[in-house]
């Protein structure tokens, strides 16, 4: 329901904000990197919407050409249209033209993956990866979204923001963890110490007990953006 709730607080607060539009990107959001097909029921538990006006949305992106619809599975996939939308942002990242060789050098000199992310809401969004000859069984690529509070790469991020940067991020996450919210909080603020301290965050299995990581962040030059 993070989908809903995070529309939620523009509804009626802003004359500007189409709210149509905003639904009809909440589905193709619903979409992850690693899924293929999904039904109507499922992207409506994705995003907190209703069914009937996720079956209104759904057709309509299928007539734009962002999504195409299985019809003996009764279920939709991301079309051309969706898909060079994320290509042409990507293409728009000069960031990763300039990690992309230090990121493999350190993925082959380390054999273990190398990433780099944004800030999306509650979760970093993978925008780059580099596998070297590791064998890391988890498996995420270009698209996957891991969560902010409990990851080395979230929790850089986090750590490179100003403190009004932070302050809106952090009240989301609290309302995203409920009641594990202080002692996550407690965790992020040791990285946000230590990343002032050392330049870089440690992660020994605080998302999942088989992944040690590591993680640090840059801040863009023109201040648009924070690269974990």
């Amino acid at each position: 329901m993070e989908s809903n709730q995070h529309l939620a607080q523009f509804e009626g607060g802003d004359r500007k904000f189409v709210m149509a539009l905003a639904r009809g990107l909440e589905v193709l959001r619903a979409f992850k990197a690693r899924d293929t097909f999904l039904g109507n029921q499922e992207i409506a538990e994705r995003t907190g919407l209703a069914k009937p006006t996720v079956t209104r949305l759904t057709y309509t992106l299928c007539q734009l050409g962002y999504l195409t619809q299985v019809p003996r599975l009764g279920k939709y996939r991301l079309a051309p249209q969706a898909i060079a939308l994320g290509y042409s942002a990507l293409a728009g990242l000069g960031i990763r033209q300039v990690a992309r060789p230090l990121m493999e050098e350190m993925a082959d000199r380390l054999a273990a993956p190398v990433a780099l992310g944004v800030l999306d809401r509650n979760r970093a969004l993978y925008i780059d990866i580099s596998r070297g000859s590791s064998t890391f069984t988890v498996q995420l690529d270009t698209g996957s979204r891991v969560p902010l509070a409990k990851t080395a790469m979230g929790r850089a991020i986090i750590a490179a923001m100003t403190p009004q940067q932070r302050a809106p991020v952090l009240a989301g996450l609290s309302e995203r963890y409920g009641s594990q919210w202080p002692d996550l909080k407690a965790t992020i603020d040791r990285a946000v110490t230590e990343f002032s301290a050392k330049g870089f965050v440690a992660s020994p299995g605080t998302w999942r007990d088989d992944i040690n990581a590591v993680g640090t962040a840059l801040v863009a030059a023109d201040g648009s953006g924070i690269y974990g």
